[in-house]
């Protein structure tokens, strides 16, 4: 380790001090990382083991036996974990059987008694953990390389966000992490259970254009301001969603209320049409509420709403001449096909004026819509993962629930969905049906055709070819929406760069 990094330092006064710790690295370790755990007997490293085992398995009443006589102990947990004791080896050679490299390939390793192996343990993977006496209690001493050491420093930040907020002995234990810099955890106390947005300020990325980066134009929210700040505009607007219980704006850590695991999708993964039916109409009342401006923010500030705009359009567009047509044809465009594919969009973006605009959730599919069936009305669709808003065409979103991208919506279903908001807006004398129609199929081929490119971004770029299963219902929405004539020359396009549509 760097002499430059200072080491942590942790006052444990007791056994469940020594338990929320173990329960807290759970949260912090990756796979690749090792745990090296020392000190003497009766010091905690056993305990603190358990604690991070039972964590990372969230099981509390696992059976975590020492591994005293067998070594190393596997579970196969969140992230497999390797729970090993050298206490009985006598000599550094006889490591090469245990396999700690292999271990640590796509899992942690946890190892009490770790100084004969102090010499091949990989020095920027392993962070060390020293337990000493210190009068009434024990002292946890920290040291770990930069990388590991920030992951750290980010869980004992939110412990003590907890502290301060009343909730210091809360059981914390991993939720979800998107693809963002955002993860999330359930916050456990004597009341319901709560859930916690850590939302770390991402790293400026490459510059695209203008000297801004793609997330910039694409107006992608970077800090958790916006989240507060629409959160609280749904709530006073009638809508359903979380009660945000306390925030630090500035390190991006939120207590928020927890709306449950109840979706809109039946156990199969099949959608159940009376929850679709009540999203879409949940979303026709958002449609008429009253359009967010300038909103307040709870440290003081206000947040402008941005707008989904020219630039924001193009750039999500990009992603199929960029990533999705290179795969699909095994080259890049030549710089007239992209010139010719921007034209046609530019084209479509000018169609667009004068269509009804509101504002636009980004997201709202399947993955964000929690089941609140205490409620009633609107109500019952619980609405989380909003902080990219934009005001755009209110059209966008409806797409986004009627050809949700990762459930396939039948045909039958989606018209369905589609008339039963269409039923609704229908009675406001201002509404341009037609007009909607068209903004409807030129914001599903944009989602659509961005959508494609991602799935094979998360594949070449990120290593999560999972995604591309997505890729053939995908192409199913795309299809529909070509059939609009609105959308003619961007389908015959997109036959000349080799897609495929089936009519």
């Amino acid at each position: 380790m760097s002499e430059d990094i200072l080491p942590i330092t942790i006052p444990l006064a007791g056994e469940k001090d020594t338990i929320r710790l173990g329960e807290d690295l759970a949260l912090a370790l990756k796979a690749g990382d090792c745990l090296a755990l020392i000190g003497d007997l009766g010091a905690g490293k056993s305990t603190l083991a358990r604690a991070f085992i039972r964590a990372m398995a969230d099981e509390p009443g696992l059976e975590v036996p020492s591994p005293t006589f067998t070594i190393v102990q596997t579970y196969a947990t969140r992230i497999p974990v390797a729970h090993l004791d050298l206490y009985r080896l006598s000599d550094i050679s006889e490591l090469d059987e245990l396999g700690i490299d292999e271990m640590l390939e796509d899992g942690i390793c946890l190892i009490e008694w770790p100084e004969i192996a102090g010499e091949v343990l990989p020095p920027d993977q392993t962070i060390t953990l020293r337990l000493t006496h210190s009068g009434e209690g024990r002292l946890a001493v920290i040291e770990a390389p930069a990388q590991q050491k920030t992951r750290l420093d980010r869980v004992f930040a939110i412990r003590e966000f907890l502290a301060r907020n009343g909730r210091g002995d809360a059981v914390r234990r991993f939720l979800s992490g998107d693809a963002s810099t955002r993860a999330y955890e359930t916050i456990s106390t004597e009341g319901p259970d709560l859930i916690l947005m850590d939302w770390r300020r991402p790293l400026r990325g490459a510059i695209i254009a203008d000297g801004k980066t793609y997330a910039e134009i694409a107006h992608l929210a970077q800090d958790a301001r916006s989240f507060v700040a629409i959160g609280n505009y749904l709530r006073n607007s009638g809508f359903r969603a979380p009660q945000i219980l306390a925030a630090d704006i500035d390190q991006g850590i939120l207590l928020l209320e927890d709306l449950g695991r109840d979706g809109v999708l039946a156990p199969d993964g099949t959608p159940m049409e009376d929850r679709y039916l009540q999203s879409v109409a949940c979303l026709a009342a958002l449609h008429q509420a009253p359009l967010p401006d300038v909103l307040p923010v709870v440290d003081g500030s206000v947040y402008e709403v941005p707008p989904f705009d020219r630039q924001a359009m193009k750039i999500e567009v990009s992603l199929l001449a960029e990533w999705y047509l290179p795969h699909k044809r095994g080259k890049p465009l030549s710089d007239s096909e992209k010139s010719d594919y921007y034209a046609l969009w530019d084209s479509l973006i000018d169609s667009l004026a004068g269509c009804e605009t509101g504002l636009l959730l980004r997201d709202f599919h399947s993955p964000n819509l929690l089941w609140q069936a205490q409620n009633s009305g609107v109500r019952q669709v619980g609405l989380i993962d909003f902080q990219d808003a934009m005001i755009g065409p209110t059209a966008y979103d409806l797409a986004s629930i009627v050809q949700d991208a990762r459930v396939t919506i039948a045909p039958e279903l989606q018209a369905r969905l589609l008339s039963h908001y269409l039923e609704r807006r229908r009675r406001e004398p201002s509404f341009d049906e037609a007009a909607f129609h068209r903004a409807f199929a030129i914001m599903s081929a944009q989602r659509n055709c961005k959508l494609a490119g991602i799935w094979v971004r998360l594949m070449e770029r990120d290593g999560k070819p999972g995604y591309m299963k997505h890729m053939p219902r995908t192409f199913r929405y795309l299809t529909a929406a070509f059939s609009h004539p609105e959308l003619a020359p961007l389908r015959d396009w997109c036959l000349r760069m080799g897609m495929e549509f089936n009519d």
